[in-house]
């Protein structure tokens, strides 16, 4: 193939017309190794039969916003997916029937949703994160550096903030930032977690990991890493003031997964974090 643009990634965005699909598709119009082959939408969206450069604002791009899922597929490399818990379960699967790669940023995934995810993900490649920023998958390295430096003296409170509209909480990031610490210290996560606190609830364990979510207004998202020791007290924050930086990730991750072998990953994969 000598033709450059024969080399492009090929990708389709279901949830096309919402705001992670919109942005996604802007980050792509200026990815010069990726391209957007099909956009996806919910039966009886308003945006069905429109062209998706224009619903994100970009002007028409010819690619027109559909709702057969398989006729999508069949055209695409990789599908990004931001969309539901029931909607990326069923995605996967028929990603998998067309050996299609998968992106996942869908958070709040139940048990049936990740049993799925694991099914299709031994016959296709598959990114699943947490948070597909760049930022704060460093962050994930750094929270579990400080766990093993501080050790048993310190205790660990994780405290994420999100907009009003967020269905899940505490956030999938928030979730993977504990599960990190608990790893580090040798700790049960399963054991040790507690989510908020309310009433008599007894002095502090020195093994427990607290968890705590706040929605408000239209923050994007921000996490934090308290370790609080006798007389000081240390902070790892990461803040996300847009949500490039999510769609940035997922195109980079897209980008990877082509030609990989079946098997799921995350972004410490893609960023070549994994130890």
């Amino acid at each position: 193939m000598s033709d450059g643009q024969e080399h492009r990634v090929r990708l389709a965005v279901p949830g096309a017309a919402g705001k992670m699909g919109r942005m996604i598709m802007r980050v792509i119009a200026e990815h010069p190794e990726v391209e957007l082959v099909a956009a996806i939408e919910r039966p009886g969206s308003a945006h069905l039969g429109k062209d998706a450069g224009s619903v994100a604002g970009l002007g028409e791009m010819g690619v027109i916003i559909q709702t057969e899922l398989d006729e999508a597929l069949s055209g695409a490399d990789v599908i990004i997916d931001f969309t539901a818990p029931a909607a990326t379960a069923w995605t996967v699967s028929r990603a998998a029937e067309h050996e299609v790669g998968v992106v996942i940023g869908t958070t709040g995934l139940g048990e049936a949703e990740k049993r799925a995810v694991w099914q299709a993900s031994e016959r296709i490649p598959i990114v699943l994160s947490a948070n597909m920023s760049l930022g704060v998958n460093v962050l994930f390295g750094l929270i579990a550096q400080a766990a093993r430096a501080l050790g048993k003296e310190y205790d660990v409170e994780i405290v994420e903030l999100h907009h009003r509209q967020k269905k899940d909480a505490p956030s999938g990031t928030a979730l993977a930032m504990a599960s990190a610490v608990a790893e580090a210290l040798d700790r049960d996560l399963s054991s040790v977690a507690r989510y908020g606190r309310e009433g008599q609830v007894g002095a502090r364990t020195s093994d427990e990991i607290g968890i705590l979510a706040v929605r408000g207004g239209d923050i994007v998202g921000e996490h934090t890493a308290y370790f609080c020791g006798l007389g000081e007290r240390l902070e790892i924050t990461h803040r996300a003031s847009s949500r490039e930086t999510f769609a940035r990730g997922a195109v980079r991750a897209a980008e990877w997964l082509r030609d990989r072998d079946p098997g799921l990953y995350d972004m410490q994969d893609v960023l070549g974090l994994r130890k």
